[in-house]
């Protein structure tokens, strides 16, 4: 039976349990709940648990270092549910102290496991919603990594701080513009897609997107942006209609 298989009353105390023990673990310096909980097969186990970390780490100074050195050392394990836990976990970590965390999920980047290179993506979404500024400075950092699967996972990982304040991740995007990836080109496209819905959103990436020079990229972001806006529609700024309307004149 699955976690949300269960009564409210029953997942309260699974959480409050897993609360207990975590900080216990920590506490006495062991990780045997940490990897009971991080490597269970229920996707929402490992996300109450990687919850239960950052939660703890931001109210208990004490055990900051304590916490980060089981994470880094589980971040080692040969179980990748384990891996993509702490990976996670480290993404919650970085909304109150980023360098750390940061310098891990640059590692992580390079998991031979899609999962845990995936959670790097969503570490980072999370992150850069919160602490945004040292994540913009890792992003900048490795934006022109030589790995093109790395380039990927940091346009994809800034997506969430686009989709508020898009002025702040155009100017990364634009300097890929030009990049021979197909995956990255792909990924730039659908971003671009992603952070032009809200409100004055669009208005940002159509100036911006202006002053690119790849003519073939923008094509399929306009494009992309106006599929957003379809399905979207509910929670769109504007409809379909104005968004069109809009990218006809800016670019006419």
């Amino acid at each position: 039976m699955g976690f949300y298989d269960k009564s409210k009353i029953e997942r309260d105390k699974i959480i409050n349990d897993m609360a207990h023990d975590i900080a216990r673990d920590i506490e006495e310096n062991s990780d045997q709940a940490l990897q009971k909980y991080a490597a269970s097969p229920d996707t929402y186990i490992r996300k109450h648990c990687y919850l239960i970390i950052g939660k703890l780490y931001q109210e208990k100074p004490t055990l900051r270092d304590t916490i980060l050195l089981r994470l880094f050392n589980l971040s080692k394990n040969e179980n990748e549910r384990i891996r993509q836990t702490c990976t996670y976990a480290l993404g919650e970590i970085g909304k109150t102290t980023a360098e750390p965390a940061l310098k891990a999920l640059e590692a992580a980047l390079d998991d031979p496991h899609h999962s845990v290179r995936n959670a790097v993506i969503g570490a980072l979404k999370q992150l850069g919603q919160k602490n945004p500024a040292p994540v913009l400075q890792f992003a900048q950092k490795l934006l022109h990594h030589p790995d093109a699967e790395i380039r990927r996972q940091i346009v994809h990982g800034i997506e969430l701080r686009g989709r508020t304040h898009p002025e702040e991740v155009l100017p990364l995007l634009a300097e890929l513009q030009f990049d021979e990836n197909r995956r990255v080109a792909e990924t730039i496209v659908h971003v671009l897609g992603q952070i032009s819905y809200k409100k004055n959103c669009l208005e940002k990436v159509v100036a911006h997107l202006k002053t690119w020079q790849n003519a073939e990229l923008v094509e399929k972001a306009l494009n992309e942006i106006l599929e957003t806006h379809t399905l979207y529609g509910r929670f769109s700024a504007k409809s379909y209609r104005e968004a069109r309307e809009y990218i006809k004149r800016a670019f006419s």
